[in-house]
This record gives C-alpha cells, sequence and structure tokens, in this order.
C-alpha cells in the first residue's frame, strides 16, 4: 500500500475483554475473523488507507485488552487519538453496563474533542440478545455518541462503523484546517495526524500489518 495520504487518524477500540474488539480490528483491516481469538496482552495496532471525499485518509486502529489488570498501559493508548469506538456484546449485558466506566475513562484520559460510538458487536448472536437495540440508541444519544450494531463475524455494519467515524473526524478536522488551503490536501509527503483540539501531533506508523506497542 501506498504511503501516500492527507491525514493520518488514530482510532481506539475500548471496552470489556471478550466483546469482538480484536475481531472488529481484523475485519475491518485485513477482513478476516478468528472464532478462537485470545484477550489481547498489551497494545495491537492495524493500518488501513480509504478515501473520503478525495482525500486519503490513513487510519491507524488500536486495540488492547478490557481487563482491568491491564489498565495501566492506557495512558499512552489513548494519546493523539481522534476517534474512539466503545463496544460491548450485544449477549452480555454486563458488557453494556461496563460501558459507562469506559466512557468516563475516555473523558479523563482523552483528548476532550474526542469523537465516540457505541458499538453493540456480535449482532449475529440475535437469539440470545440480552441489550434491546433502542435501550442502546438511548444511552447514546443521552451521552451523545453516534451508535451501530455490528457482527465482525458475518461483516455486518463493520466498514460502515468505520466510515461513518472516521468522516466525522474528517468534517471536523477539515472545519478547523478550511483556512489554511495550503496545507489541506497537499500533505502526502509530510503526512500528520490532527487531534480534534487543534494541536498537531505527527503520528507515526505501524504498517499495514499491525504492530505492538507498549
Amino acid at each position: 500500500m501506498s504511503d501516500d495520504y492527507d491525514f493520518l487518524f488514530k482510532v481506539v477500540l475500548i471496552g470489556d475483554s471478550g466483546v469482538g474488539k480484536s475481531n472488529i480490528l481484523n475485519r475491518f483491516a485485513r477482513n478476516e475473523f478468528n472464532a478462537d481469538s485470545k484477550s489481547t496482552i498489551g497494545v495491537e495496532f492495524a493500518t488501513r488507507s480509504l478515501q473520503i471525499d478525495t482525500r486519503t485518509i490513513k487510519v491507524q486502529i488500536w486495540d488492547t485488552a478490557g481487563q482491568e489488570r491491564y489498565r495501566a498501559i492506557t495512558g499512552a493508548y489513548y494519546r493523539g487519538a481522534v476517534g474512539a469506538l466503545l463496544v460491548y456484546d450485544i449477549s452480555r449485558r454486563e458488557s453494556f453496563e461496563g460501558v459507562s466506566r469506559w466512557l468516563q475513562e475516555v473523558k479523563d484520559r482523552a483528548d476532550p474533542n474526542i469523537l465516540m460510538m457505541l458499538v453493540g458487536n456480535k449482532s449475529d448472536l440475535k437469539a440470545r440478545r440480552e441489550v434491546p437495540t433502542e435501550e442502546a440508541k438511548a444511552f447514546a444519544a443521552t451521552n451523545k455518541l453516534s451508535f451501530i450494531e455490528t457482527s465482525a463475524l458475518d461483516a455486518s455494519n463493520v466498514e460502515l462503523a468505520f466510515i461513518n467515524i472516521l468522516t466525522d473526524v474528517y468534517r471536523v478536522v477539515l472545519s478547523r484546517v478550511d483556512g489554511d488551503k495550503d496545507d489541506v490536501g497537499t500533505t502526502s509527503k509530510q503526512p500528520f495526524s490532527l487531534p480534534l483540539s487543534g494541536e498537531s501531533n505527527s503520528g507515526g506508523s505501524g504498517g499495514d500489518g499491525g504492530g505492538k506497542c507498549c
């Protein structure tokens, strides 16, 4: 894949262990699904590029384990992130009840202008649903989050989830840099990530195969 791109955005996946964060990452970045995937230890990331309008957006997706004992790594995990997917499992109510805690952690640790999306994963498990869609929609509306249900297993809405949040981030970033036309659309030789707070932050890339950190 070419290294030419206009914007580099970091998006983090957060939520309890076992909700399918790693499979969402793998489905979006590599179009893969591993039914036997184990809980992530440490941090993994993968990259993918896509077009929004006429711009090439390179997204770096970070995935970390949800267990409490790994919480120490999350300071660096949130740094520079412009988007976050708060993931729960529609068939495990406790994972939905944990979203409030994750939401508070994002507010405490991430850029105050980060855009967030609530993601109800494993929508293929309809017969085992414990979290009604309308309840999740109401929670998202109350907390000013966008919302979508996905299935990493059958790929339902995974692509759309990332496209939606990246488009929202792109619109906000573009509106903030719109006054400097020379810098927009001409950055392929000097790609950058742009936190929504307006503070420029050059970002590295882990390569399209993914990487490890922390």
